[in-house]
């Protein structure tokens, strides 16, 4: 699929970041390289994704309602395995 994660960016504080990421159905997101100070938290709202950390070539499966904590410095990538529109939120502390 040729059309971008859709990416939006709700709050941003010195201490905590909150967004969401929406992906269609086959649809891949771009690789997030990580946060070199933050942890961050996947929430996934609607839809089966997989997580992939390309560092350590694992991938991790989320549903609705499945949570997922990425470490500091860890990349990882988005991809929408199922047939709805997946929507993930993500908040990163203490800062991305």
């Amino acid at each position: 699929m040729d059309e971008q994660e859709l990416v939006r960016q709700y709050f941003q504080t010195d201490r905590i970041t909150f967004g969401m990421s929406i992906l269609q159905a086959g649809q891949v997101g771009g690789l997030d390289p990580g946060h070199a100070e933050a942890d961050e938290v996947f929430f996934c709202v609607q839809g089966h994704v997989l997580c992939f950390f390309p560092e350590d070539d694992y991938y991790y499966e989320l549903e609705k309602g499945d949570a997922l904590l990425i470490p500091p410095k860890t990349g990882h990538k988005l991809f929408n395995i199922g047939e709805e529109v997946a929507i993930i939120t993500w908040s990163c502390a203490p800062h991305p």
